[in-house]
């Protein structure tokens, strides 16, 4: 009964600390983009403060953030549909054929770090003139999102019964048919996971947009350097923009959690 009791008292204790640390640097921020720069430097304006808009209006009509979340829900929105198309078939191929050297290739392709390829994409793409497009950072984003849902796929699809397809083709399906009139259906909750898993990394991804985007087609982690400068960095215009950036996916973490946690957890527990 003490080890119970404890125990509760312990978990109670630790999420407690873990929702204080997640909670209050956002928490910060957020109040930060509603002051001015002297509110955020006097530690005695904390809560008691006059908000102001004046940030936000300096980011949205002054810096052209718009322009900058239309940039990144394009290039995020993009890449993910095309990681899905080619995806999906791919990890059904990788899961049924049990295909073990392309797998350790998606295991690279994940474990391999992004930096390292900087280099050669930006020699590679500027000979191709393509360096400044959207094109060049879709495909660049492609390289998160691909290995991502043809990691999380193909466990979903290893724990899928083979029985199901086998059944269809006997009915008279082909393969293909199966596949898509029996299979992709019922794992639709996992296609759901790696969709949204895939554009909440292209949405936050900062180095390949840093070195391959242009001026017209930056996206907003880029754009948030727009307001810190040589001398001075103005805090009032970056927690505004940091908020702009952050809030969108907080809202679709929240709203979309439950598939991406009923998704994973049928991938880890039939896999």
């Amino acid at each position: 009964m003490r080890l119970s009791r404890g125990y509760r008292i312990f978990r109670g204790v630790a999420i407690a600390l873990i929702l204080f640390v997640m909670l209050v640097p956002l928490m910060w921020m957020v109040l930060s983009s509603f002051k001015t720069n002297v509110q955020i430097y006097d530690p005695s304006t904390v809560f008691g403060f006059t908000p102001t808009l004046e940030n936000y209006h300096k980011v949205f009509q002054q810096a052209n953030f718009g322009k900058f979340m239309w940039n990144s829900f394009l290039v995020a929105a993009v890449s993910t549909a095309i990681s899905l198309v080619l995806g999906v078939p791919a990890a059904y191929s990788m899961s049924r054929f049990v295909m073990k050297r392309q797998a350790v290739v998606v295991l690279m392709a994940r474990v391999i770090p992004g930096v390292s390829l900087l280099v050669p994409w930006y020699y590679l793409f500027s000979n191709l003139r393509m360096v400044g497009g959207y094109g060049v950072l879709i495909l660049s984003h492609m390289f998160v999102s691909l290995p991502l849902i043809l990691y999380i796929l193909m466990g979903f699809f290893d724990g899928m019964p083979t029985e199901l397809e086998e059944a269809a083709q006997v009915d008279g399906l082909t393969p293909i048919g199966a596949f898509w009139h029996v299979v992709l259906p019922l794992s639709m909750s996992g296609v759901a996971t790696a969709s949204i898993l895939s554009f909440i990394f292209s949405w936050n991804n900062f180095m390949f947009a840093l070195v391959l985007s242009g001026a017209e087609t930056k996206t907003l982690p880029v754009a948030i350097f727009d307001f810190i400068g040589y001398a001075s960095i103005d805090w009032g215009g970056l927690m505004a923009a940091a908020s702009v950036v952050t809030l969108p996916i907080m809202v679709i973490a929240l709203f979309f959690q439950k598939y991406v946690v009923s998704g994973l957890t049928a991938g880890a527990v039939k896999g």
